[in-house]
């Protein structure tokens, strides 16, 4: 059985460390986690004005988060919160009232950052919104990294070998926490 996983990178750079961070994520994942991304950088500015007639890529947004069994937000700290981007997508998924796309899901929180804290603040607040929006957390590991120069390259190789075991055992606690939720899920 095929578990997927749709992840969202709070950055909209192209050339993100969280972009990076997430294709490792990938590479490091178990059987049978499967990763995709579910893009987030077309969306425009959320507005109540749209609940009635939400633009294609929202309704898009929202299929592709209903089409997973589980979610991973790879994402930056920018102000010491979580990015706008982010934030807004989150917004989009979870409206209109009685439609959120979020409630139920497992999902995972990791960061990296060039700062020494990593990404500690933008997780915080990024767990007090994904509660809010009903979502299932996983809260057995955590993960802040500090990014270095040349840490993972653009295909997921990660240079450190601690970091890269690091990463893994974050990868596979991850996947026994959506096992158990999908199975608990399954037993209603």
């Amino acid at each position: 059985m095929t578990i997927t996983v749709g992840y969202l990178v709070g950055s909209l750079a192209k050339a993100s460390i969280n972009r990076k961070l997430a294709t490792a994520l990938a590479k490091l994942a178990p059987d049978p986690l499967q990763l995709r991304e579910i893009p987030i950088a077309d969306l425009p500015l959320y507005s109540y004005d749209h609940d009635a007639d939400y633009p294609a890529v929202a309704r898009k947004l929202k299929e592709s988060i209903e089409g997973v069994d589980a979610l991973l937000f790879v994402t930056p700290e920018y102000n010491r919160s979580i990015p706008g981007g982010l934030k807004n997508a989150l917004d989009w998924a979870s409206r209109p009232w009685g439609t959120n796309s979020l409630t139920g899901k497992p999902a995972g929180i990791i960061g990296t950052s060039p700062g020494a804290i990593g990404t500690a603040l933008a997780q915080a607040h990024l767990r007090s919104v994904l509660c809010f929006s009903n979502v299932a957390l996983f809260n057995g590991m955590e993960g802040y990294l500090q990014f270095k120069p040349d840490l993972i390259d653009d295909q997921g190789n990660v240079s450190n070998p601690d970091t890269e075991k690091f990463l893994r055992k974050y990868m596979d606690a991850y996947a026994a926490f959506v096992k158990q939720q999908i199975a608990a899920r399954a037993a209603g």
